[in-house]
């Protein structure tokens, strides 16, 4: 081979290096619009990939118009994405609301998850988007995480990647693309990424039973997507988290396991490595590992920082014009094989039908739960506050569930701003069945577990609370209006709670 050719290989051009670099990043705006400035920095930046979140949203109206402009922008070779698992991670809030992961878990009914996965993507289809970040294959095989949970389909590999995959072929059937995530699994950590660097330390042996098999089994029904997880895994790669291991994303994935399709970063701007790493560094580093996209979520100024960093990465060499040109293919064929629709949404009365029906088979009993008889008297104890976390909408307001509670009982609200400070045996002793409402995701400390005693817990978000608190419980898996409306169907005995709960826990609390 002659130098020539080498050289050939090599991009010296900055502008042509500075259009890859622009077509190797997602990145999020602020707005309900897309004005002047964002449109000229896509466009001066060759962007042909955006994640909208719930700030981008309003309605119907609005969204449409946003997605029509950004493909306008952007090109037919476009990729607009969300995430809209189900449960709390959704961020269009008035389509039908899917059930979260482990409520379809719950139910073990790969062709319901199927009939899921394809009405969420109607519904995202019709609103402009050909993307969306589900399904979750993370095994929730540790009752504390605190970022997984219920996004999780289950603790068990097989039947866990059974459900989430019907639900991707639902999906990728109505014609948008599914993202798998998060690999190489984040369901047994302590911490979550989006604020410190988690660290699963674990064998290989184990890792390729539990962890990996589900993204395993993935790769083998071709799913069109992965997502990066910001963890380490000593056992695989010692020195990086698995965004920036190339031992991870080319060794494994790529070589080990064949995968031909996209694979993408979790949000660069998380704590985990824009803390650590700086992004622009991070970006080039998930770049040479072997991602396709990097996601530049972050600001303005960490989007060009991210861009101005691949360029030069680009530019110095350290990466072929051959290698390149294979994760630009990648991410052209994505585009094609989805592309974004502009198109009336026809299916939604038949979509809400069956989101009630889902999130109805998932409910489940823990600990042989009795409800009150309809008209008596009851009071409600619930959290007055309900704030998104940064990663799931936020919960039910208090009135909400009271709301629901009323139209079958005759209901007292207490509400409590710390649950640690809230003193349980101020409630008045009148004779009313006391009902906790949990609807926050995170877990009770243990001076609440060893003095709240409601006679019922309706769990309306993470089912690991029904742990927590010592009473029967009802678990819903969330708290979106039909899941609200299954409790109040169960409540009213007008159906049963026959939904098995698809996570190990811990031994001695099957029962209260």
């Amino acid at each position: 081979m002659t130098a020539h050719n080498e050289q050939a290989d090599i991009i010296t051009d900055e502008q042509e290096a500075r259009r890859i670099a622009g077509q190797l990043v997602m990145i999020r705006m602020p707005g309900l619009t897309l004005d002047a400035d964002n449109a000229a920095f896509m466009r001066d930046n060759h962007i042909r990939a955006i994640c909208l979140f719930r700030g981008n949203m309003q309605d119907e109206h609005q969204l449409k118009q946003f997605t029509r402009d950004l493909r306008q922008t952007m090109g037919t070779d476009s990729l607009i994405a969300l995430d809209q698992e189900g449960g709390a991670v959704v961020r269009s809030l008035w389509v039908p609301q899917p059930p979260a992961a482990m409520s379809l878990g719950a139910s073990a009914d790969p062709e319901l998850c199927r009939q899921v996965g394809a009405a969420v993507a109607r519904s995202v289809r019709a609103l402009g988007f050909n993307w969306n970040f589900a399904p979750v294959l993370d095994l929730n095989n540790n009752v504390y995480n605190p970022v997984i949970s219920e996004r999780s389909f289950g603790s068990e590999p097989a039947k866990a990647a059974s459900l989430a995959l019907a639900w991707m072929q639902g999906s990728l059937a109505e014609g948008v693309a599914c993202c798998v995530k998060h690999f190489p699994g984040h369901g047994d950590t302590h911490v979550d990424s989006h604020r410190d660097l988690p660290t699963v330390d674990k064998s290989l042996e184990a890792l390729r039973a539990l962890e990996l098999e589900p993204f395993r089994i993935a790769v083998g029904q071709q799913a069109p997507a992965i997502m990066t997880a910001h963890i380490v895994y000593p056992a695989l790669d010692a020195e990086h988290p698995a965004t920036m291991s190339h031992r991870i994303l080319t060794g494994l994935l790529r070589e080990e396991w064949g995968y031909q399709g996209v694979v993408i970063t979790d949000g660069m701007d998380m704590h985990a490595i824009a803390g650590r790493y700086g992004v622009g560094q991070a970006a080039v580093r998930a770049l040479a590992a072997g991602a396709d996209l990097v996601m530049a979520l972050g600001t303005r100024e960490t989007q060009i920082e991210t861009l101005n960093a691949l360029t030069e990465f680009i530019l110095s060499g350290k990466i072929s014009r051959a290698e390149l040109n294979t994760r630009l293919q990648r991410v052209k064929s994505l585009c094609e094989r989805f592309p974004c629709q502009d198109e009336v949404y026809q299916t939604e009365i038949a979509d809400r039908i069956l989101m009630s029906q889902a999130w109805k088979k998932g409910l489940t009993a823990f600990g042989q739960p009795q409800a009150p008889a309809t008209g008596s008297r009851v009071r409600l104890v619930v959290s007055a506050d309900v704030v998104s976390d940064g990663v799931s909408e936020a919960g039910i307001p208090a009135e909400k569930v009271k709301a629901m509670l009323e139209t079958l009982y005759d209901v007292e609200m207490t509400t409590f701003s710390d649950a640690e400070q809230f003193d349980w045996a101020s409630l008045p002793q009148d004779g009313r069945a006391v009902i906790l409402a949990s609807t926050i995701r995170i877990r009770y400390s243990e001076k609440v577990r060893r003095e709240w005693k409601p006679d019922l817990h309706l769990v309306l978000w993470n089912p690991f609370q029904m742990l927590d608190i010592d009473a029967p419980a009802l678990v819903t898996y969330g708290f979106a209006p039909p899941a609200v409306d299954a409790a109040r169907a169960w409540l009213a005995g007008e159906i049963d709670a026959a939904g098995v709960l698809p996570v190990q826990l811990p031994s001695g609390s099957a029962s209260h």
